[in-house]
C-alpha cells in the first residue's frame, strides 16, 4: 500500500511535465507552427506576466494564505500610471508602480495579521475596492501608453527580450531568497505549521505580513510587463488573472495548505497554461473554448494538489504503538 501511494505521489508530483508532452504531442500533431522555436519562444514571453505574478503568489501560498486582489491591484496601479505618472521616465513609472502594488500587499498583509481576518475574504474585498476605484478614476475608459512604455516591449538585452528577461530576474531572486536565506525557510516553516513555528520563536505576523508585500511588489512589476505588451488597459484588464496565477502555482506543486512548493514549479505551470492558451489560438479553436479550459485547468490543479497532499500526509503519518505494562 505504501509503495502504491509513493508510485501514484510521484505521478501527481510529475502531472504538469506529462501533461506538457501530451499537449506537444497533440498540438504538434494539428499544427506544425506549434512546435517551432520562435513559437515557444513566443509562449515564453506570453507567460511572463502570469509567471511573475505567480511567483508572488508562491510566497503567499507556501504560508497557508491566499492573496486574490492581485489582478485588481494591476490595473489600478497600470490606470495611475497611464492618467497621472505618463510624462515620466519609465523606470521611474516601474518604481511608482512597484511602490504602490507593495503598499497594497502591506494594507491586505497588516488586516490579515494584525486583525485576524481570513485572507480569502480580506482580498476578495480588497479586488472589488481596487477595481472600483480603477474605473472610477479611469471613467471605464481604454486607456493608452506611451510610446516609451511600448518600445520595451520590443526592446532585448543581449539578444533576449525584455519580458523574458524581466520574468528571470524575479524569478532568480525569488529563488533565492526561498532557498538560500533565513527568510525563506521560515516561510516554509510558518505554513507547514504555523503554531509550532510561533513556540519556535518565528515572528509568524511578520512574515505572512512580508509575503502579501512581495506578491503586491511581483503584481506591479508583472503588469508593468503586460502593459508593455497590450500598451493599454481597460475595465477587464487583470480581471481574474489572479486565478490563473494560483493555477501555476498549484500545477507546479504548491500546496494550497502551505509549506510545500517551489518557485520553478510555478514558473513551469505559468508556462504550461500558456502553451494550453497559445495551442488553442493556433489550431482556431472557438473562443469561447477558453473559459471552459481555463477552469479544467484550475480544477485539475486544485485535484492534484488535494490528492498529493493527502498521499503526503500517509506517508508522514506515524503509528503510535500503545504503551504495555510489564
Amino acid at each position: 500500500m505504501k509503495t502504491g501511494n509513493r508510485l501514484v505521489l510521484l505521478l501527481l508530483q510529475n502531472a504538469p511535465y506529462v501533461l506538457f508532452v501530451v499537449l506537444l504531442i497533440l498540438f504538434g500533431l494539428v499544427s506544425d507552427r506549434f512546435l517551432a522555436v520562435a513559437n515557444f519562444r513566443n509562449i515564453v514571453i506570453q507567460a511572463a506576466p502570469i509567471a511573475i505574478l505567480a511567483i508572488g503568489m508562491t510566497f503567499v501560498l507556501l504560508t497557508g494564505q491566499i492573496d486574490l486582489s492581485v489582478g485588481a491591484s494591476m490595473y489600478l496601479t497600470a490606470s495611475i500610471l497611464a492618467i497621472y505618472l505618463t510624462g515620466i521616465p519609465w523606470p521611474l513609472g516601474l518604481i511608482a508602480v512597484m511602490a504602490m502594488a507593495a503598499a497594497i500587499g502591506a494594507v491586505n498583509g497588516g488586516v490579515v495579521t494584525r486583525l485576524g481576518v481570513a485572507s480569502f475574504i480580506v482580498t476578495l474585498a480588497t479586488l472589488f475596492i481596487l477595481r472600483g476605484i480603477a474605473m472610477w478614476l479611469s471613467n471605464t475608459r481604454t486607456l493608452m501608453f506611451p510610446d516609451p512604455i511600448t518600445d520595451l516591449n520590443r526592446a532585448h538585452v543581449l539578444g533576449v527580450p525584455s519580458a523574458i528577461v524581466a520574468f528571470a530576474a524575479v524569478f532568480a531572486v525569488a529563488w533565492l531568497v526561498l532557498h538560500q536565506t533565513p527568510f525563506g525557510r521560515q516561510v516554509y516553516a510558518v505554513g507547514g505549521d504555523p503554531e509550532a513555528a510561533r513556540k519556535a520563536g518565528l515572528p509568524v505576523r511578520r512574515i505572512v505580513f512580508l509575503c502579501f508585500v512581495i506578491a503586491g511588489l511581483c503584481a506591479g512589476i508583472g503588469g508593468f510587463v503586460s502593459i508593455t505588451q497590450i500598451g493599454a488597459v481597460g475595465p477587464k484588464y487583470g480581471d481574474q488573472i489572479e486565478f490563473s496565477a494560483i493555477a501555476a502555482a498549484v500545477l507546479g506543486g504548491v500546496s494550497l495548505f502551505g509549506g510545500r512548493g517551489s518557485v520553478v514549479g510555478t514558473v513551469f505551470g505559468a508556462i504550461l497554461i500558456k502553451t494550453v492558451q497559445n495551442g488553442l489560438n493556433i489550431i482556431n479553436a472557438d473562443p469561447y473554448i477558453y473559459p471552459l479550459v481555463t477552469a479544467a485547468i484550475i480544477f485539475i490543479a486544485v485535484a492534484i494538489d488535494g490528492l498529493r497532499t493527502r498521499i503526503i500526509e500517509k506517508l508522514e503519518r506515524r503509528t503510535i504503538r500503545p504503551l504495555t505494562g510489564e
